[in-house]
């Protein structure tokens, strides 16, 4: 499965983005989630939607802030940012596993989003 992030930028502290994270392969099946990496840090979990769009999980940090909702006729999975602070900037990476509990081993390539002060 190639996975495709965008809708990335620039945004001020306090606006929103929404990202999008795209295939050109059916993502009906699969479990799909979203992380983050801060410069000079480790990946951190944001939030995981099962196949059917019917449960979430979310990272402590951006629970309440950050939503993830899929499309499976646009073989498309979302991220809401509302609220954004500039320790949100990161490169934001979406991937696709089997199950909750299955690998993640199908990533996208990232992308950035910039909040500033």
């Amino acid at each position: 499965v190639q996975l495709v992030e965008s809708g990335g930028g620039l945004v001020q502290a306090g606006g929103s983005l929404r990202l999008s994270c795209s295939a050109s392969t059916r993502l009906s099946s699969y479990t799909l989630g979203w992380f983050r990496q801060p410069p000079g840090n480790e990946r951190e979990f944001l939030g995981v939607i099962s196949w059917s769009g019917g449960r979430t999980g979310y990272g402590d940090s951006v629970k309440g802030r950050f939503t993830i909702s899929r499309d499976n006729a646009k073989n498309t999975a979302y991220l809401q940012m509302n609220s954004l602070k500039p320790d949100d900037t990161a490169v934001y990476y979406c991937y696709a596993a089997r199950s909750i509990s299955s690998p993640r081993d199908n990533w996208g390539q990232g992308t950035q989003v910039t909040v500033s002060s």
